[in-house]
């Protein structure tokens, strides 16, 4: 459900910002959608009768890293929806988070934008993770499957029995609520603008101060102290409950629809350092690979175009399932 049914009240902010980056351009539109009652901040380019292409942003990130990258697929026929994930950005704080819970908010969302017709799933590092799952287990939702350096591997891919997914389970759950204890009435630390941009530049260190701070005036708000980064205090990475990254490349091979992965090769703090050697023996019956040398995790901000120009051929010439 969202304020098109009249839900909620005002919409999430999609106004323009003090600082500006070259192409980068506000969503067109904005809406609240309820996942179980929690409020999600989505966000639209686009002609809202075109077709959907459903993008879904990292950990720790939120819908505004698509302002260049999104209105280049809108630009080509596209209505390109996106969203803040639980915690992040505009949308509601929860009183737990976990994988499951980010995958009920993606399958209201596309509920929400796509009701009748599949749409392409698109997502970036955890998002690209999140898709693979939707894909898996509603594939009749989809036509095309992009995963934008989301494919987490490692050597060692374990088998776990039921009963030590169990224990994990009851692992995390305790730890979580030990954590939520201890963080409880905590606040972000605060600094200026161009210190909120310094410390994420550390995490990513390739992207340009610039387009840097020009998502902290998105993604983070300014008391009288300071400003602050919109991300839930409680979280944590890898807060993300009983799961592993090597299952979600597990999943790759079962796809039945057209995929296509990039992957960024230059190692960075926030990638999973895969390589192509790890997603080449997992690859679906219809697969379409490019690994980028000079580029790190964030691909789509990185080259922009060179990535929209990938996704916009790869869905020109593997038609897929008809919406």
């Amino acid at each position: 459900m969202s304020d098109r049914d009249g839900r909620f009240d005002d919409p999430p902010e999609i106004a323009e910002t003090a600082r500006t980056y070259p192409r980068a351009r506000r969503p067109d539109r904005s809406y609240w959608v309820s996942s179980s009652g929690l409020r999600i901040a989505a966000y639209e380019w686009g002609d809202d009768s075109a077709p959907v292409l459903l993008l879904a942003h990292g950990g720790f990130d939120f819908a505004d890293t698509f302002d260049v990258f999104a209105p280049l697929l809108a630009g080509a026929g596209w209505r390109v929806v996106s969203w803040d994930a639980r915690g992040h950005g505009n949308s509601e704080q929860a009183l737990l988070y976990s994988w499951q819970g980010d995958l009920r908010d993606a399958v209201a969302v596309l509920d929400t934008a796509a009701p009748d017709d599949p749409a392409v799933l698109v997502g970036h590092s955890k998002g690209g993770g999140l898709m693979l799952d939707v894909a898996h287990a509603l594939p009749h939702r989809l036509t095309h499957l992009v995963n934008l350096d989301g494919l987490p591997s490692k050597n060692n891919w374990p088998d776990l029995a039921e009963h030590e997914r169990t224990k994990m389970l009851r692992g995390e759950l305790t730890g979580w609520l030990d954590h939520r204890r201890k963080v409880a009435g905590a606040q972000r630390k605060p600094g200026t603008l161009e210190d909120l941009a310094a410390r994420r530049k550390r995490m990513n260190p390739r992207l340009p101060v610039e387009w840097l701070e020009y998502l902290v005036t998105i993604g983070a708000y300014e008391s009288a102290d300071g400003w602050r980064w919109k991300i839930d205090p409680a979280m944590r990475f890898g807060g993300f409950g009983p799961w592993r990254p090597e299952w979600s490349m597990q999943r790759l091979p079962g796809i039945g629809v057209p995929v296509l992965g990039v992957l960024g090769l230059q190692n960075e703090v926030m990638g999973w350092g895969t390589r192509p050697h790890d997603v080449i023996p997992n690859q679906p019956p219809e697969f379409v690979f490019s690994a980028l040398e000079d580029v790190g995790h964030f691909v789509h901000v990185e080259q922009p175009d060179h990535v929209a120009g990938l996704v916009l051929s790869f869905l020109e010439e593997h038609p897929g399932r008809a919406a």
